[in-house]
């Protein structure tokens, strides 16, 4: 019996000394975690979210044409000098595209009427004209004669604008320079080019 209490003492002893360094390694350990949890993380390694701003980069406006592309007035305009059979000279603006029996009747200069149906051709080409078998002009009231710039760029005459010039006028009255004014589309060339009206023939006879 008492060897047996003995042993119960030895036992009772272990634990309470075991009991001593344990609890007290513990409690230091717990204290450390919650002074641990309590202690702010730095900055360093806090995540805070950036906020962006907003992008202030607005969208290019549409391109438009360049104005320096456009054409403008001044540049379907030319000017033409008419001169009447006294002598006497006068410069009106002409446009580019418009033939010159439109350009006279415009700034009331008279050439006479003028009628003209379809195109009797078109030059394609350098060594193409293609016929288009319209009327062409079917009266030659309107006779000029054009020189000075531009005047060789008209469209070559053809053999119905000459038929008309010969049955309108007498032969001395025309000239390698005589046109029928409602054949002559204007072109940028002819900027400055003469434009000689002769004497008109009678026209209202009824």
């Amino acid at each position: 019996e008492p060897r047996g209490r003995g042993k119960a003492e030895r036992k009772m002893s272990a634990l309470r000394l075991v009991s001593k360094r344990l609890i007290p390694q513990a409690a230091a350990g717990a204290g450390r975690s919650v002074r641990a949890a309590q202690v702010p993380a730095p900055l360093s390694a806090v995540s805070v979210p950036v906020s962006r701003p907003m992008s202030t980069t607005t969208a290019p406006a549409p391109s438009t044409a360049d104005s320096s592309s456009m054409p403008s007035v001044k540049d379907v305009m030319i000017k033409l000098s008419f001169v009447d059979p006294s002598g006497a000279r006068r410069i009106v603006p002409g446009i580019i595209g418009k033939n010159l029996h439109e350009i006279s009747e415009l700034h009331g200069i008279e050439l006479g009427p003028s009628s003209v149906g379809g195109a009797v051709s078109a030059i394609r080409s350098s060594t193409w004209e293609e016929p288009l078998y319209g009327e062409g002009p079917t009266s030659g009231f309107d006779h000029v004669l054009l020189v000075g710039n531009g005047a060789d760029t008209a469209k070559p005459i053809d053999h119905v604008e000459m038929r008309m010039l010969n049955q309108y006028w007498d032969d001395d009255e025309i000239f390698p320079e005589s046109r029928l004014a409602s054949c002559i589309t204007l072109t940028k060339e002819m900027d400055g080019m003469t434009v000689y009206v002769p004497d008109r023939i009678v026209d209202d006879i009824p």
